[in-house]
């Protein structure tokens, strides 16, 4: 009980503070407080892949889970994004894109966050939880989609994006990436007129997001995967229930593909993400999910696997014991 009281009072007031944090910078932005960042570190490119003298087949915009806090790939992420470049050279690949930071602003190179990452890691990761709340919370969503979605679109078009020029653009969201991908459709719809899809892998989101210019939404699952059946569990919009919500309009218009990812996890060495964990017929759950990445942008929308199903109201009504 000691503990528990310590950690209480160490927790609560961190994440007061990251709440109040959270919400400063997407109220900064709205107010034009802060300019975006939108130039990157010397020697960081804006893409990778497909070289840019001619058009790719589509962009990828790889957007991380909350371990995202500087302009570089976490290890993680960088595998997926290094594994995806390689089976698909015909891609060109961005990975920069802050998906917690409506001012494009990485957190690991803020002079405060730097000390405190030696001394209390911890805060980082409470940083960007706190962000995909904001994210999804009523008050403030449509302010961070329009900063993220502004960020992404302006990556795109530094990376070589022509407005109008019917290049598919994919957004990859990873666990609470997929909140910031489906708010960032319409604002990408508007900048660039772009056909957009939508791919979320064990995607952490509340389902309130509007996904009427999605051509298509895949959703990257597994029955082990806790985290994202939490999200399921926690946001109404994600309901059955709530049939007028973004995700639940989305699925009646037969937009949302469900792919099983079966016995992947969220985290740990059997993740969607893990080089180490190993399927029946040999490879890896990184191999795994990398093919089925590939797979799905190759197809522009097409024909789903026979083992995949549409979507039927996600966890599809309200949360119960079971």
């Amino acid at each position: 009980m000691n503990d528990f009281l310590l950690w209480a009072c160490l927790l609560g007031p961190a994440l007061i503070a990251e709440a109040l944090l959270a919400r400063y910078e997407v109220l900064a932005y709205s107010a034009g407080w802060r300019a975006p960042v939108t130039e990157l570190p010397e020697g960081v490119p804006y893409a990778r892949g497909a070289a840019p003298d001619s058009p790719p087949d589509a962009y990828l915009v790889y957007l991380d889970g909350i371990g995202k806090r500087r302009v570089r790939d976490t290890r993680d992420g960088g595998q997926l994004v290094k594994a995806v470049l390689a089976g698909a050279p015909e891609l060109r690949v961005l990975g920069q894109v802050q998906p917690y930071s409506p001012l494009a602003d990485p957190l690991a190179d803020r002079p405060v966050w730097a000390w405190l990452r030696r001394r209390i890691g911890l805060l980082l990761f409470l940083h960007n939880v706190m962000q995909v709340f904001v994210a999804a919370d009523h008050r403030y969503r449509p302010l961070y989609n329009r900063a993220v979605g502004s960020q992404i679109a302006t990556q795109l078009r530094l990376a070589g994006y022509q407005p109008d020029s019917g290049i598919p653009v994919v957004l990859l969201g990873y666990s609470g990436g997929a909140q910031v991908a489906t708010g960032a459709v319409d604002e990408l719809h508007t900048r660039l007129r772009c056909p957009l899809t939508v791919i979320m892998l064990g995607g952490f989101h509340n389902g309130a997001n509007d996904l009427t210019h999605a051509e298509h939404v895949h959703q990257l699952t597994s029955a082990s995967d806790r985290i994202e059946r939490v999200g399921t569990w926690i946001f109404p919009q994600r309901w059955r229930l709530f049939r007028h919500s973004g995700w639940n309009r989305a699925g009646r218009a037969g937009k949302i593909t469900v792919h099983r990812l079966d016995p992947a996890t969220h985290l740990g060495p059997r993740s969607y993400i893990s080089p180490e964990g190993r399927l029946p017929d040999g490879r890896s759950y990184l191999d795994h999910t990398t093919d089925t990445v590939i797979a799905l942008i190759r197809a522009r929308h097409g024909a789903t696997a026979a083992t995949d199903e549409p979507l039927r109201g996600d966890a599809g009504r309200p949360p119960s014991a079971g």
